[in-house]
């Protein structure tokens, strides 16, 4: 059954896309370069890696402004009080650790003393001395949330099948083809 839906803006849709492609690309690469033993291709995912976190910071930050600015359509009266709060806690939840992830990072390669580079455009400065003892238990707990991103991500998936494939309810519309339309005041 068809449900007609309130779509988020042309500008929601996009940061949500993009961010979505690059955390993709990001979290495995995350998982595989720490296997990997020292060499050039490791050294290639951690260059990457850091620069997608920086481009990713960014995108979020300035997703949450656009959202500021342009706020998210009403959800449907047909989602049901549990589901809004479990849509709210993982949103939030993935957001939270979209924003703190990339500064724990910041803060454990300052610590470490590593470059943080963009994409070979300029290098971010460092936070702190170096410390390498608390650098690696900052970057051990930034890999956790990424682990847990990991886990929240495929609930997000998850849930966007379950309201496309069998609840059929238009919720997957509003981040593709449905019209944006303003909240009421």
């Amino acid at each position: 059954m068809a449900h007609q839906v309130a779509g988020y803006s042309a500008m929601a849709k996009t940061y949500h896309w993009i961010v979505a492609i690059l955390v993709f690309i990001m979290v495995p690469m995350g998982l595989v370069m720490t296997d990997l033993g020292p060499g050039a291709l490791q050294n290639t995912l951690y260059f990457y890696h850091k620069s997608i976190g920086i481009l990713l910071f960014l995108l979020v930050v300035l997703r949450l402004l656009q959202h500021w600015i342009t706020p998210a359509p009403p959800p449907p009266a047909s989602l049901s009080p549990a589901l809004r709060i479990v849509s709210r806690s993982v949103h939030g939840l993935l957001y939270l650790v979209l924003i703190v992830n990339p500064i724990l990072g910041w803060i454990g390669l300052s610590l470490y003393g590593a470059p943080i580079p963009f994409f070979g455009l300029f290098d971010l400065p460092s936070l702190m001395p170096q410390d390498r003892p608390n650098a690696e238990g900052i970057l051990d707990f930034h890999a956790t949330v990424g682990v847990v991103f990991a886990w929240l991500i495929a609930l997000h998936v998850l849930g966007a099948f379950y309201h496309w494939l069998i609840a059929k309810d238009g919720i997957i519309e509003r981040m593709t083809t449905a019209p944006y339309q303003k909240p009421k005041s």
